[in-house]
């Protein structure tokens, strides 16, 4: 990547430049791994006070992609992107306070920032706010808000915050306990592969929770969850076993290996 000069990139972006089409040839770049490529265009876009190029660059500093890691940079381009209004750049700069990458962590920062993003429609900050809503002994504890931003962030499809939607009704924060809706929000989550709602469908399927009790649904669920990585399933799993016929065994790993999809309600 060459140098971040600014006069030289705002000569580049003018009258002439179509913004949005060297933004998809960035991101084109960037999708093939080639953020080189992708820094050469996003960086006289981001002089030029392109906002979303500004977060990109930012975020290329701080992850390291396509240049070397310099926390400095990626904190001078996030604020600059979110001061500037970036829902993305907001969420970005929100998660450098929340892990203290570079800055003096502060999660107080942190959590403002989440919810400016949050208000200006971003799933991911939408996410990211309600768990932070719902870690008690946090800055706010609120799972009223935390239902609210987990259901905003769910309507845009954000996976894990439909497996949070879910936990709040089992444990039953800031609503009453409703296992029909926990496993309801948890089916939805473990369709689209979150590994966390896959392990609680699972474990609702064993227990009859909110879904019919079903030993071959939950070893499959269990299985897909555990091979994405959720700590959740392994507790289950030697019961779900226990509890089936090799055949029954082996149709729950059939079921596993194929796709997942939204049981029928």
């Amino acid at each position: 990547m060459e140098p971040l000069d600014g006069p030289k990139a705002l000569a580049l972006v003018d009258a002439e430049v179509d913004v949005v089409a060297r933004m998809a040839e960035a991101y084109d770049a960037a999708q093939r791994g080639d953020y080189p490529a992708a820094l050469n265009i996003w960086a006289p876009l981001a002089h030029a006070g392109v906002t979303r190029a500004q977060n990109n660059v930012g975020a290329c500093f701080a992850e390291g992609l396509g240049v070397e890691r310099d926390h400095a940079l990626a904190l001078r381009w996030l604020t600059l992107a979110a001061e500037a209004g970036d829902a993305v750049g907001t969420r970005n700069l929100a998660a450098l306070y929340f892990k203290g990458d570079g800055i003096e962590q502060d999660h107080v920062r942190a959590l403002d920032l989440y919810r400016a993003a949050a208000e200006a429609g971003d799933g991911p900050a939408q996410d990211m706010l309600s768990w932070m809503l719902l870690e008690e002994g946090g800055v706010s504890f609120d799972p009223v808000e935390a239902r609210r931003w987990a259901l905003a962030a769910a309507e845009q499809g954000v996976a894990a915050a439909m497996t949070r939607v879910g936990m709040i009704y089992h444990n039953a924060l800031g609503v009453g306990r409703d296992p029909v809706a926990a496993a309801r929000w948890w089916a939805k989550a473990a369709a689209r592969g979150d590994a966390d709602g896959q392990a609680m469908l699972g474990a609702a399927h064993i227990l009859g929770a909110g879904v019919a009790r079903d030993g071959v649904a939950a070893l499959a669920w269990l299985l897909r969850a555990r091979r994405a990585g959720s700590a959740l399933a392994e507790p289950f799993l030697n019961n779900a076993r226990a509890a089936l016929s090799s055949e029954e065994i082996v149709e729950a790993e059939r079921r596993a290996a194929a796709p997942a999809s939204e049981p029928s309600p």
